[in-house]
C-alpha cells in the first residue's frame, strides 16, 4: 500500500485535510510574506508577476527552506528522536531573514501548536511543545505533528507548500488586486512548482540548505516600515 493510498483513507485525510483548512485558526491570512511591498514597487502588477513571486519563495526562499524543515521535524518525530527533534526547532527559530518573516512562521506555528494540542492531542507533540514553549515554527509543529500522528510525509509536505502558495495567491487577489478567477488560474498554475518543492524539500540535507532570494528579505525589511500596511509581513 501506497502513502499516497493511506492518505485518501478516513482518518488520516481528514485530519490532514482539517490542519490544511484555512478555518485552522493559525492566522495565515494576516501575512502577505512581503508581497505588500512588492506590489507598492509596482514588481507585482498581474496574475503572472503574482505566481513569478510566489515561485520564487517556494523554489528559492523561505518555502525551499521550511519545506526541508518540515521534513526533518516529520522523521525526527517519526523516529521518535526527540534531540534531532530540538535541533530542528532551534535551528528553525534562528533560520529568518527578518523580523517580521521570525513573526510570520513563529506565531503561525504558536497558534498550530496550542489548537492542535487541544482538538488533536498527542502527548509527544506536547513534551515537544513543552520544551520549545512559543518558540515553534509553522513547518516545525506541522512537520512533527504529522510525524506523531502518523501521516505520511509526501503529501503532508505537499499540503502544507500548497497553503503557502494558497494564500500569497490570495493576499496578491487583495492587493494587485486580482479576480477571484484569476486567483483561482494562479493557484493551479502553482500545482508543479509545489511538486518541484516537494522533491526539493524531501532531498534536502540541512548542512548545506539555503535560499537564494535576496530581493524577498529587502521587501520584508522595507515593509517593517511602510507607511501603509494592510499585513502584518
Amino acid at each position: 500500500m501506497t502513502a499516497m493510498t493511506i492518505i485518501t483513507e478516513g482518518a488520516a485525510l481528514y485530519r490532514l485535510l482539517a490542519w490544511l483548512s484555512p478555518a485552522y485558526p493559525v492566522g495565515a491570512y494576516t501575512y502577505s510574506h512581503g508581497l505588500e511591498t512588492a506590489v507598492e514597487d509596482g514588481r507585482v502588477t498581474n496574475r503572472v508577476t503574482l505566481t513569478g513571486y510566489i515561485q520564487t519563495v517556494l523554489l528559492a526562499g523561505a518555502g525551499r527552506v521550511d519545506g526541508a524543515l518540515l521534513a526533518a521535524a516529520w522523521r525526527g518525530a517519526a523516529a521518535g528522536d526527540d534531540a534531532a527533534l530540538d535541533e530542528v526547532a532551534e535551528l528553525a527559530a534562528a533560520w529568518r531573514g527578518s523580523a517580521e518573516f521570525a513573526l510570520e512562521t513563529m506565531a503561525q506555528g504558536t497558534a498550530f501548536t496550542s489548537v492542535t494540542h487541544s482538538a488533536w492531542p498527542e502527548p509527544r507533540f506536547a513534551a515537544l511543545a513543552a520544551r520549545h514553549p512559543r518558540r515553534l515554527a509553522h513547518p516545525v509543529a506541522f512537520g512533527a505533528a504529522a510525524g506523531f500522528h502518523g501521516l505520511p510525509l509526501r503529501p503532508a509536505l505537499a499540503g502544507w507548500l500548497a497553503g503557502f502558495a494558497a494564500n500569497l495567491v490570495s493576499a496578491g487577489v487583495r492587493l494587485v488586486p486580482l479576480g477571484q478567477t484569476d486567483g483561482q488560474i494562479a493557484t493551479a498554475s502553482l500545482h508543479p512548482v509545489v511538486e518541484q518543492a516537494t522533491d526539493a524539500a524531501m532531498a534536502a540535507e540541512l548542512d548545506t540548505l539555503g535560499t537564494a532570494a535576496p530581493l524577498l528579505d529587502l521587501f520584508s525589511m522595507r515593509h517593517e516600515t511602510q507607511y501603509t500596511r494592510l499585513f502584518r509581513s
